[in-house]
């Protein structure tokens, strides 16, 4: 997938889950919002996995444990979510770790928790880390 695509899927999964914000507002369980997320990317076409596996392997190839991502989109965008009163360092660095250990490229966390829609784009490679603390932040007001 190109950067071009990657950030327009992005642009597409960010709408689609303030628009839920919007809809649902705060205060569900996360099992709500991702079943929500799931089910309006499906409508739209959008290739979605629940609850998709991420492998973490040694250096040499040894299965080591598995994460699962909330949702995985188009086999290229790993989405967690969370329903916490702000979003923390240790969410940044639980995205982090799913995208190194899997190896995928890219990866959306939201927040369903607080009043005001929070989300962040990650991007991971292999020479370039984002660390915590260092994303990109796309916060939008719900008034």
């Amino acid at each position: 997938m190109t950067e071009r695509e990657i950030n327009a899927l992005c642009d597409q999964v960010r709408q689609t889950a303030y628009d839920i914000h919007l809809y649902l507002g705060h205060g569900h369980l996360e099992k709500v919002y991702e079943n929500a997320l799931s089910h309006r990317l499906l409508k739209q076409g959008i290739e979605v996995k629940q609850q998709h596996p991420l492998r973490v392997f040694d250096e040499d190839g040894t299965i080591l444990g598995e994460y699962f991502a909330d949702l995985y989109v188009k086999g290229a965008l790993v989405v967690e979510l969370k329903t916490a009163k702000a979003l923390a360092l240790e969410h940044e660095s639980q995205i982090l770790a799913y995208l190194k250990s899997a190896k995928v490229g890219h990866g959306l966390l939201i927040n369903f928790g607080s009043p005001k829609f929070q989300i962040r784009k990650f991007a991971w490679s292999k020479n370039t880390q984002v660390s915590p603390g260092n994303s990109t932040n796309l916060v939008r007001s719900l008034r």
